[in-house]
């Protein structure tokens, strides 16, 4: 694999890795009982800040892409992702989340006219299995509105990629300004639901501050960035199966920082959800590329760009 691609894969897997610091960093930090109030001050600071720093507004079709991406990535998958954790005990909103990678892989078929390679439908299967076992209790209990959240949300993000990826971004439009204006968008959606649900923010403390900062700054407006950036340039398919390492991370910080243990069976799983995201970034054969785009292919709206000069 060229070092190049290596280095973009690489920098990309740091986001959802460090999306895996927001289970510590709420439980330890924040103020309890505040999902949608963590969702939105993640969320629109940052998109606030990237917009300032860019000087960039949407133009074009981009002043309804841009909240239409927002949505999908922000402003539906955080309340619906917060919902399906609150009403699931025992991990299965993460069981839920870990299947992104299968609706992936069908929304690239059905919006790119993509063919994903079959070691990366069987690694999005594996990993699905590894996360379960990592997460998942034997007495957790099933709630249809938390199912249906945690659904909903999954196939919203997995939209939102495939979208991401199909309409790529604005030319000279900076991967920091797309960003902005996603969470942006998306926080202005959450503003009014936190509001309504949770009422006022609650008084601050240090700690409180510092996690927010982290989770703003470091985990949204610099992981998002990087996310976005990989979903521009490689394979939606293959993107969508470095989330896996959110819950994994969140797991293995549980248990270096919160002295969680780790089962047999959960190190098991652990191993198999690590080793199918490996898998999942190999290029794909010659073979399995006959008759479809090749992994190095545009965006669609590149692709439509070129044909057309």
């Amino acid at each position: 694999m060229p070092a190049p691609r290596l280095a973009l894969i690489a920098t990309t897997a740091l986001a959802p890795a460090v999306w895996g610091t927001t289970y510590i960093v709420t439980t330890e930090l924040l103020p309890p009982d505040r999902p949608l109030l963590t969702a939105l001050l993640r969320a629109l600071p940052a998109g606030l800040l990237l917009v300032a720093m860019t000087r960039t507004l949407p133009r074009g079709s981009w002043w309804w892409r841009a909240p239409v991406l927002g949505a999908l990535n922000i402003g539906m998958f955080f309340p619906l992702l917060f919902l399906s954790a609150y009403r699931l005990p025992g991990g299965v909103a993460g069981v839920l989340g870990a299947i992104q990678p299968l609706l992936v892989a069908g929304f690239t078929r059905a919006v790119l006219r993509e063919t994903v390679p079959v070691h990366r439908v069987i690694a999005g299967i594996t990993a699905a299995v590894g996360v379960s076992l990592v997460v998942l209790r034997a007495d957790a209990a099933l709630d249809a509105v938390g199912v249906t959240a945690g659904v909903v949300a999954a196939a919203g993000m997995a939209a939102g990629v495939v979208l991401t990826r199909a309409w790529g971004k604005p030319p000279g439009v900076s991967d920091l300004a797309l960003t902005g204006w996603q969470l942006t968008a998306g926080g202005l959606m959450i503003a009014p639901v936190a509001l309504a649900v949770e009422g006022m923010p609650p008084a601050l403390d240090g700690a409180a501050v510092g996690g927010y900062l982290w989770l703003g700054l470091v985990g949204t407006a610099a992981a998002y960035t990087l996310w976005f950036r990989g979903i521009a340039r490689l394979p939606a398919a293959q993107v969508s199966l470095l989330g896996t390492l959110s819950p994994l991370t969140a797991a293995l910080l549980g248990w270096i920082a919160l002295g969680q243990s780790l089962s047999p069976l959960q190190l098991t799983g652990f191993a198999l959800a690590l080793g199918a995201t490996v898998l999942g970034q190999l290029p794909a054969s010659p073979r399995m590329r006959v008759g479809s785009r090749s992994d190095l292919t545009p965006p669609v709206d590149v692709q439509r760009r070129t044909d057309q000069r």
